[in-house]
């Protein structure tokens, strides 16, 4: 497959600058650290999508409460709550389909109110219910929605066929739509989101409806659209797949963000404490007494022994990395062997769980 083309660059509707009379004058102390990128590099990269103050009233509801959120450029960025937590709400907000009562949102730079348009030429949304054309075939659907895009027609069919390839649909190109099943209606509706070869990808609980194999290969196609550097914000009830693919999450709840990072980063702000699992490699015959010593030394080093399994051990340890490595050091220097050591998340679920208070709305 050939890679999706970049989106064609907007043309310059002011008149043009006057062209400069000579070179540039050199600098009398050569290149600052500045001048290749124009900005600080200290400074913070911008997010792909930036919300703040996000608002909207349905009667008597909130749906979104005073919701703001940061979505890292390049993340899998997933959007977890219960139903009525105003992860659509905010979703369409950011598509420029629902327009807030207050709050804002950007998108790459552009604002959502102010320039819809230039929203919509770097995003691509996927809704949890879409609406598919009968009588036209895969490729002529695509076709229809890369005109509707402005794509030049000979762009658009090297695009239609990179995208049915990719979403693995390729063999069903003359194939009318209503033939498809449930799963290839959401790959083609996956393809007709990127068809414009947006920056950003918004897919509401995009696995809805489907039979575990068309979630399997949903899945995997998430996974390589997140190894193209695009921006993915994913909404799903099925937590266990966003823990799959998501390496960012925000928890949401009665409208708003109650925790939103890594979720080792988000659990260590619950709990205060790092889980860290650690694996011996000892003899059957001194198994006992070298995971005894091993408890026996992480007390000294601040960790907290909360469950054993085989010659596995569990220990919870406030104070963030730098007491992470003191216990690891404690462990290594006392001469115990250790084979494995890390972090354990404990599950989105378990997140979820720990996070949420349960609010119904």
């Amino acid at each position: 497959m050939t890679d999706l083309a970049p989106p064609p660059a907007a043309p310059v509707t002011g008149p043009a600058s006057p062209a400069p009379a000579g070179p540039p004058e050199a600098s009398p102390t050569g290149p600052t650290p500045f001048d290749d990128a124009g900005t600080d590099p200290f400074e913070p990269i911008r997010p792909a999508v930036r919300i703040r103050g996000l608002r909207k009233q349905y009667g008597s509801v909130a749906a979104v409460d005073g919701l703001d959120l940061d979505v890292p450029a390049g993340s899998v960025f997933g959007l977890v709550g219960p139903n009525g937590a105003g992860k659509t709400t905010t979703m369409l907000s950011v598509v420029t389909l629902l327009v807030p009562d207050a709050g804002t949102v950007e998108v790459h730079g552009h604002d959502a109110l102010a320039d819809p348009a230039a929203v919509r030429s770097v995003v691509g949304y996927m809704p949890d219910f879409f609406g598919l054309y009968d009588g036209m075939s895969c490729s002529e659907y695509l076709d229809y929605f890369a005109a509707a895009h402005g794509l030049a027609p000979e762009r658009a069919t090297a695009q239609v066929t990179d995208l049915l390839e990719l979403v693995g649909l390729d063999h069903k190109a003359d194939v009318d739509v209503s033939g498809l099943s449930r799963g290839m209606q959401q790959r083609l509706s996956l393809a007709r989101a990127l068809v414009h070869d947006p920056a950003v990808l918004v897919l509401d609980e995009p696995a809805s409806g489907l039979d575990p194999r068309a979630r399997v290969d949903l899945r995997e196609i998430l996974l390589a659209l997140g190894e193209m550097d695009r921006t993915i914000i994913v909404s799903s009830h099925i937590l266990a797949e966003l823990e799959e693919i998501c390496d960012r999450v925000a928890i949401v709840e009665a409208g708003r963000v109650l925790a939103s990072g890594t979720p080792a980063d988000i659990r260590t702000g619950v709990t205060g404490a790092t889980t860290v699992r650690v694996r011996l490699h000892v003899g059957a015959d001194t198994a006992a007494e070298a995971m005894a010593r091993a408890v026996a030394v992480a007390a000294t080093a601040g960790g907290v022994h909360v469950g054993s399994r085989d010659t596995s051990l569990r220990f919870e340890v406030v104070g963030g990395e730098p007491a992470v490595v003191d216990l690891l050091s404690a462990l290594v220097a006392d001469g115990l062997r250790v084979i494995e050591f890390r972090e354990e998340a404990g599950g989105l679920e378990r997140l979820f769980m720990d996070v949420t208070r349960g609010v119904i709305r």
